[in-house]
């Protein structure tokens, strides 16, 4: 997993580094320099920096050095002199390599705009010289956070650059990754400068993190991973059909519905084996994995927590999102994992929320909370680990049980119900994505369409 740095950590952690401080911001300097570069700042290139006071400006002096060194016509556009001593260094050097220094008042056409003014330190009240900078038409490489972005929360103070790419440093910090952060920071380059260290305060899920169980050869379909999907109230049935689906497509060697209304599923899904809740209730031990809320309504959610009070493993999903259902999951000892978006959240915990809510949850309840959104944020209790791969391809109406059943499936091959959630939400966002390039992604074609995803 890639760690995730606030801010303020990772200022204490560049504060305690031993080493050359000047030799550090060349490093940097010359990881901004290449991908300004990739950005279309090659030779005969018209390259302009944008320089604050600071050691975010100090990086864009050698970064024009380095430029200027590959060819580009490069001029540096500072909103004031250097104030640190390794920016003074970086500045006198640049103006010994030839590069003109300019006003930030001057707005001048370029191929490439390195944004090297402030990084994270302003967010409101910007000088009219940088907001008028921000409507350039060049592609812009921002040095560790685009200018106006909070680089902790992602939020956006009165404007910000929107960046093709964000060169930062060592690790990534909570502002690439939350709020706005991923819509203004393009492209976000992590560079080893030589700094490392910091106690994460959130992670970024990779594939590898992403497992899918494989089958032991004489596994049968009970033993490979057995789910029961509780829901299809009236109007509804469709929903839990999409997740009854999805587990089967995502590995799943046994899927059921439990439904009151057994003869309707029988119509729509003659695939997926119906019972009635009592049946349900005779046979709940053989199942590894339950997945409750699919298509439940209010009226039926009272029915199911006698179930809930004896299964072992619960997803609680869609209408299965509500203190009574969980408080009914916990009695019998059950490994819990809750699914709620921003509103469902609000209805289940009674606060907004947020990276901390969720966190705290999580662990006063001892359920993993999947926190529904872009970014998939899940916690245990422990640090939220985000899952980026999915997009808003994936707002579309059905997807969401597809993703309870694939956390039910994946769950059911023997994860746990942590590295389950985070499989599951990481493969339903790839899935997404592929599928968006070849078509409209709908709930139905994605339930499909994941299968290809399982192993």
């Amino acid at each position: 997993m890639k760690p995730v740095l606030t801010a303020e950590e990772y200022r204490r952690v560049d504060k305690a580094y031993p080493g050359d401080l000047i030799q550090l911001m060349d490093r940097a300097g010359h990881a901004v320099a290449l991908s300004a570069a990739r950005a279309g700042a090659g030779y005969g290139a018209r390259a302009v920096v944008l320089a604050g006071p600071g050691n975010n400006g100090g990086d864009g002096y050698v970064a024009a050095r380095y430029l200027k060194e590959r060819g580009a016509h490069v001029v540096i556009h500072a909103i004031g002199p250097p104030a640190t001593r390794e920016a003074m260094d970086a500045a006198a050097k640049a103006e010994t390599a030839g590069i003109p220094i300019r006003g930030l008042d001057e707005i001048v056409e370029a191929d490439v705009v390195i944004d090297a003014l402030f990084g994270g330190g302003v967010r409101r009240g910007l000088p009219d010289e940088v907001v008028a900078w921000m409507s350039t038409l060049a592609p812009v490489v921002a040095v560790d956070y685009p200018t106006g972005l909070d680089p902790d929360t992602g939020m956006i103070g009165d404007q910000a650059f929107r960046a093709v790419e964000t060169v930062t440093f060592s690790t990534l910090k909570t502002g690439h990754v939350t709020g706005s952060g991923p819509d203004h920071c393009g492209r976000v380059t992590v560079a080893d400068i030589g700094i490392h260290g910091g106690e994460p305060s959130m992670f970024v899920a990779e594939a590898s993190d992403a497992m899918r169980p494989g089958r032991d050869r004489w596994a049968h379909k009970w033993s490979a991973g057995a789910v029961l999907v509780l829901g299809g109230s009236s109007g509804l049935i469709g929903a839990s059909i999409l997740a009854g689906t999805a587990a089967m497509s995502f590995g799943a060697g046994t899927v059921y519905l439990a439904s009151e209304r057994v003869e309707q599923v029988q119509q729509i899904a003659p695939e997926l084996p119906a019972l009635d809740l009592d049946q349900a209730g005779e046979q709940l031990e053989r199942f590894d994995v339950v997945v409750a809320g699919p298509g439940m309504g209010d009226a039926d959610s009272a029915a199911v927590r006698p179930l809930l009070a004896r299964a072992r493993n619960i997803v609680l999903d869609a209408g299965g999102l509500t203190p009574g259902a969980l408080q009914a999951a916990k009695e019998g000892g059950a490994r819990v994992v809750v699914t709620p978006h921003d509103a469902e959240f609000v209805r289940l915990a009674g606060v907004e929320a947020g990276a901390f809510s969720a966190r705290s949850f999580a662990a006063r309840e001892g359920v993993v909370v999947l926190r529904k959104g872009n970014p998939t944020m899940i916690s245990d209790g422990g640090p939220p680990v985000l899952v980026t791969t999915g997009g808003p391809e994936l707002a579309s109406i059905g997807t969401g049980d597809v993703l309870a059943g694939m956390i039910g499936a994946i769950w059911a091959r023997r994860l746990g119900p942590s590295d389950a959630a985070i499989s599951a939400a990481y493969w339903h966002g790839v899935a997404g994505h592929e599928l968006s390039l070849r078509q409209t992604v709908t709930a139905q074609l994605l339930a499909d369409y994941i299968s290809g995803y399982a192993w």
